[in-house]
């Protein structure tokens, strides 16, 4: 067995993972890449199986946002050329879950940009996710900025499942990539959420100049947070944005990060999210032995893999759609 086997059979039986075993995972040598991943499937086989989760975005307000994130195409200070609209109305976001549910997607997640959303805004949320839920067997998501707890409530009352809420990379770090809000703002929002009776979505977005540090923090201050799922974000560089010319990811590295993050996290649903394309390349299948999630059809101002060809993906891999697969396990399943 290797070291990376012995800690995954710890993992199993409830070790948590230390900040320096943190360090250790992301600082693999590249030679010993597949011993690891090989170990990170041995937690996600436990508790996962072969199953892979399908969340599909979409895209309901879109720019003339007020917050200076560095990494986004819809902040202040970008200039990329992207389509700006206002949200659009109950009736589209019914539409856009129809071709989620088409798409075989179990999570159908509306994104908004902008702060906070106004309480029209919320009402109008609130009255497509009641139709959402009255016609689709499917779970909705929403990730609507900073939300005050009576929002976080009206939107659960309307059906809404689950928040999405990043805490993006480190506290110590937050700053160098956003100064209108904080990291505490984030904080806020997500424990808003969670007194509402929301599940929680949250992870983080990696190769924006973080350094293993910065990463290990992230993945620990989400396990104190114990969010339902944890999305992985790798930054796809997007002309017009402060980091643009940010190429700090390789597939190896993006395949490390994805094992730091099982490893911490055994039965917490994890997505290879927004830039998984872009960023592992060849090597995307390899995600699938680590990640239990992935979306399709691209995401909020980039292009992804369609979900046909995510589908292929999956059974060339000998994966499956997860159905209604429970996102915390209680205990690993049975092998198979």
């Amino acid at each position: 067995m290797t070291r990376f086997d012995v800690l995954a059979e710890q993992v199993l039986q409830g070790h948590s993972v230390s900040r320096e075993e943190g360090l250790e995972l992301l600082q693999t040598d590249d030679t010993q890449l597949l011993p690891l991943v090989n170990a990170a499937y041995t937690i996600r086989h436990a508790y996962f199986g072969r199953k892979v989760t399908i969340q599909m975005l979409f895209n309901a307000k879109s720019g003339a946002c007020q917050e200076d994130c560095h990494y986004c195409s819809q902040s202040s200070i970008s200039t990329a050329p992207i389509d700006r609209y206002a949200l659009v109305s109950p009736e589209d976001m019914l539409k856009a879950a129809r071709r989620a549910h088409e798409a075989k997607a179990e999570r159908y997640c509306v994104v908004i940009s902008g702060r906070s959303p106004l309480e029209k805004e919320v009402d109008d949320i609130a009255s497509a996710v009641k139709r959402i839920k009255q016609e689709l067997p499917m779970q909705v998501c929403c990730s609507l900025g900073l939300l005050t707890e009576p929002q976080a409530r009206r939107l659960k009352a309307a059906g809404v499942d689950r928040i999405n809420h990043n805490l993006n990379t480190s506290e110590a770090y937050h700053s160098s990539i956003c100064t209108t809000h904080t990291y505490q703002d984030r904080m806020t929002t997500l424990r808003n959420a969670r007194a509402a009776g929301l599940e929680l979505c949250s992870g983080g977005i990696v190769g924006m100049g973080e350094s293993d540090e910065d990463l290990v923090d992230l993945a620990l201050a989400l396990k104190d947070l114990n969010p339902d799922s944890i999305p992985l974000n790798m930054l796809h560089p997007i002309p017009g944005t402060p980091l643009a010319d940010a190429k700090n990811l390789t597939p190896q590295r993006c395949l490390k990060i994805l094992c730091l993050f099982r490893f911490v996290h055994p039965r917490r649903e994890l997505r290879a999210a927004g830039g998984r394309e872009f960023n592992l390349r060849s090597l995307q299948p390899m995600a699938l032995y680590v990640a239990d999630s992935l979306f399709v059809n691209g995401y909020l101002t980039t292009p992804g893999d369609p979900a046909h060809e995510v589908e292929r993906m999956l059974a060339d891999m000998g994966f499956e759609g997860a159905g209604n697969h429970p996102a915390v396990p209680d205990s690993p399943v049975q092998a198979g």
